[in-house]
């Protein structure tokens, strides 16, 4: 697949993220439950991916009613409701499945319209995200080739097309900027290891996996030149929801005296929510943690802490670079 989700002839298709890297697999979802348990399962996951995802799920549940009669177009939001709840954390599924569900009234086409323009539009504002973030760091830091870390998966997979944070280390690699990436494990299903070392491999960028642990102590030893992230919530006042484990690289990026660089579309940010205080946690099953390819890992009965994202405050945030601006 070109993208990483689409449309075809009545479903949603998208690459299956659970089977990768031992296979890309393509699924079909031919009805709304089904686009449901792809987000929740992160089968499908990254925000703006999600964000297209909620979108698409729409247009099937109206392409599946007979959505121009009122009782047909009252099912199409109540699936609406239970695709944009499917993941609380990032605010694109949530805009993506709205921004459909604006287009109901003017019929099926119109929904589906609306959700393949926002397919269209996908890869043409990631980038130019990912163009102004790499010049921003060309900038930044003038002494190249660079050594970036970067966390959880923010390519292609984790969008329509291209991606955000990895979106502009492919655009400094291409240009020989681009020393070696670290790539951060990330929780809670191994993101990093499973589908950016992936990527970056694709793409012949030279690359190590990194401990999420280690993360912090590769700054402190100056083995890292810039952290660059991607985000699924950035409240009104620049706090930023990123994976699990992007704080700790924060603060160790700030005191080891490295930038820190946040790359999101505009449809990241959420000015409803005024600080990361307000921002839902989504907290995901502890089998996750106590188990690992299916065995037990840790003894029975064990009480989890399994939080998906954390909160970095946008004081130790170099900048939060968008498809049209800088925050800083």
């Amino acid at each position: 697949m070109k993208r990483s989700i689409g449309w075809d002839n009545g479903a949603v298709v998208a690459v299956d993220q659970r089977a990768l890297p031992d296979e890309l697999k393509e699924l079909r979802l031919t009805d709304t439950e089904q686009v449901v348990a792809a987000i929740q399962s992160l089968a499908i996951r990254g925000a703006p991916a999600v964000g297209v995802a909620g979108a698409l799920g729409v247009a099937l549940a109206a392409h599946l009613a007979d959505a121009d009669g009122a009782a047909g177009e009252a099912a199409v939001r109540a699936q609406a409701r239970r695709i944009a709840e499917a993941r609380p954390t990032a605010v694109n599924l949530e805009r993506g499945v709205q921004r459909a569900l604006n287009r109901l009234p003017d019929g099926k086409e119109a929904v589906l319209a609306e959700a393949l323009s926002m397919l269209a539009e996908d890869e043409r504002v990631n980038r130019a995200a990912s163009h102004r973030a790499a010049e921003f760091l060309r900038d930044c830091l003038p002494s190249t080739p660079l050594r970036v870390l970067t966390h959880c998966n923010t390519g292609r997979l984790a969008t329509a097309a291209w991606g955000t944070a990895l979106g502009a280390i492919k655009e400094l690699a291409s240009a020989g900027l681009v020393a070696e990436v670290l790539a951060g494990e990330t929780r809670p299903l191994l993101q990093g290891a499973r589908l950016t070392v992936w990527e970056l491999a694709e793409a012949g960028i030279p690359h190590r996996l990194c401990v999420d642990a280690a993360g912090p102590a590769a700054l402190a030893a100056g083995m890292v030149d810039c952290v660059v992230v991607g985000a699924d919530r950035i409240a009104a006042n620049g706090d930023v929801a990123n994976k699990i484990g992007t704080y700790a690289l924060a603060v160790a990026a700030q005191r080891a005296g490295v930038p820190f660089v946040v790359v999101a579309p505009e449809s990241t940010l959420d000015p409803r929510t005024r600080s990361g205080a307000d921002i839902r946690i989504e907290e995901r099953h502890a089998d996750e943690v106590t188990h690992h390819a299916g065995i037990r890992v840790a003894a029975r009965n064990t009480r989890v802490f399994n939080p998906a994202f954390d909160v970095t405050p946008f004081e130790l945030v170099t900048a939060v670079i968008t498809e049209t601006r800088t925050m800083r």
